[in-house]
């Protein structure tokens, strides 16, 4: 039986990174995610890279400046799901004075070694970036973040995992852990067909997002575990709003900021919410008043209101936040922070408590030296200039890659085309071919792609190609998705007989 160096508990963007570090490093590498790759918190974010403009207010400065570091860095090894995106801050009389947005922006542009990014700029917005606002709304500012597909970025890491050779099990639960003979000793369940087995680990990680206390107190059998904030974050998607590029931060008077962002090119997305949760993180959903809270934000800066009836989608997540004794939900650090247990110098186990997808890869790079410190180094740090799968190419390189493409398979439209580039980036050539797409789903979903996901990208289901793979499911009827479960249920019975 293999004995794995390192066992990963949880498939989001934490979990994912260390696996993928870790391999790279030479450790043999071992993880579990109970459902879906990015199920959790990992794909209900805002979809943003960004160093978060608003944590400055809470003195957060060392979170921001990693956060900013970071964005050009993912922005070079993922160019394909990652790209800048230019944010409008209004200036709303009653709020937070010029000279503050002027200070807190200057911050911004400097502290974290910006180079690609364009620098922050004071613009009128009597113009066409004004033109959605409210006549009230005249003077702003515009600064640089980037957007990011955050599920697509968690299965991209399991990519690059696998590639190095670690082992990415999912639907598969660890429902128990004991320490024995100076291994860990875990039980693993298949959540399908309830089948188990054991499986030994010299170090085990725990990233189980909001989930993490629970496997402390349910496989490992801590009591006493009692760590994190569980902070409901919750978005609406509605029918694009605007018809420019940019995104919007708008201030609030209970100080809080939404945005309003260009999504999926026929939808604005408006979030988020900050509210403390209790429950099962799986059955967070958006409530009534968070509804009213964000149409009545988005409203009070735009000249169109925003009414329920633009709503066509909701999502909320769970934020598994460090409880650092914060009064509101809005002020509990974004950081993260990571525990060792030597369990009397037996098998070492790393909890993961927070963060923020901007900031995985340096926590992950964090999580090494610690478990180093256990296990022996075996490598140095990689993964900052390391393209993920797909984005070896230039951060300019989009629109070629586009022409490339459209050559490949000139029966493809070209929305389908930015797709499948803004997905796979290099990757697309490897399945897209003249000819050679297979059966058509609609909406540009054919089934060479399909089959990609189930070969490579760890899909089982019509949800985790419509919801985690892709947004597709945005725009498939009921009927087209039934016809998508269909073949993927075939597909993945035939690769389950095989196996």
């Amino acid at each position: 039986m293999k004995t794995f160096d390192i066992f990963v508990i949880g498939g989001g963007i934490n979990g994912c990174g260390i696996a993928r570090d870790a391999a790279g490093r030479g450790y043999s590498v071992g993880l579990a995610e109970m459902n879906d790759l990015a199920s959790g918190t990992s794909s209900w974010s805002t979809k943003l890279v960004h160093g978060g403009l608003r944590y400055l207010e809470h003195y957060e400065f060392s979170l921001v400046r990693h956060a900013l570091m970071e964005r050009e860095v993912l922005w070079a090894i993922a160019p394909h799901i990652i790209r800048p995106l230019r944010f409008i801050l209004p200036h709303h009389d009653g709020l937070r004075p010029k000279w503050l947005l002027r200070t807190g922006l200057f911050l911004y542009d400097h502290i974290g070694g910006r180079k690609k990014l364009k620098a922050t700029t004071k613009v009128d917005l009597s113009g066409p970036l004004g033109a959605p606002l409210k006549n009230e709304f005249r003077v702003g500012f515009e600064y640089s973040d980037a957007r990011v597909d955050d599920a697509r970025l968690v299965v991209l890491n399991a990519r690059s995992a696998t590639d190095k050779g670690a082992e990415i099990m999912v639907r598969t639960k660890v429902v128990a852990a004991r320490r024995e003979a100076g291994l860990w000793h875990l039980t693993l369940r298949d959540t399908g067909n309830g089948e188990e087995r054991s499986i030994p680990a010299r170090f085990l990680v725990n990233t189980g997002g909001p989930w993490v206390d629970l496997i402390l107190r349910n496989a490992v059998g801590r009591n006493d575990a009692h760590h994190i904030r569980l902070v409901q974050g919750s978005h609406i998607v509605t029918k694009k709003l605007y018809e420019h590029d940019r995104a919007y931060i708008f201030q609030n008077a209970d100080g809080r900021i939404i945005f309003t962002i260009p999504y999926e090119d026929d939808f604005t997305l408006v979030g988020t919410t900050d509210r403390d949760f209790e429950g099962d993180p799986a059955d967070a959903a958006i409530t009534d008043e968070e509804t009213d809270y964000l149409l009545a934000a988005a409203s009070d800066y735009l000249e169109t209101p925003v009414r329920r009836s633009d709503i066509v989608w909701t999502f909320s997540g769970v934020r598994p936040l460090f409880d650092d004794g914060a009064s509101k939900a809005q002020e509990a650090t974004r950081d993260y922070v990571l525990k060792v247990e030597d369990g009397g110098q037996g098998p070492g186990l790393l909890n993961c408590f927070g963060g923020k997808i901007t900031t995985y890869r340096v926590l992950a790079e964090d999580a090494m030296k610690r478990i180093e410190e256990a296990l022996g180094r075996k490598g140095e740090s990689w993964t900052g200039d390391a393209p993920l799968p797909g984005g070896a190419f230039p951060v300019d390189g989009i629109a070629q890659l586009e022409r490339d493409l459209a050559a490949r398979a000139p029966e493809l439209g070209a929305a389908t085309i930015r797709r499948l580039v803004r997905a796979y980036g290099t990757d697309a050539a490897g399945f897209v071919a003249a000819g050679r797409l297979g059966e058509d789903f609609g909406h540009g979903l054919h089934a060479a792609e399909v089959d990609f996901l189930i070969a490579q990208e760890w899909a089982r289901s019509a949800e985790d190609i419509l919801w985690r793979r892709s947004k597709l499911g945005l725009r498939f009827t009921s009927g087209e998705a039934e016809r998508l479960a269909t073949y993927v249920d075939k597909a993945t019975a035939g690769r389950r007989a095989a196996a």
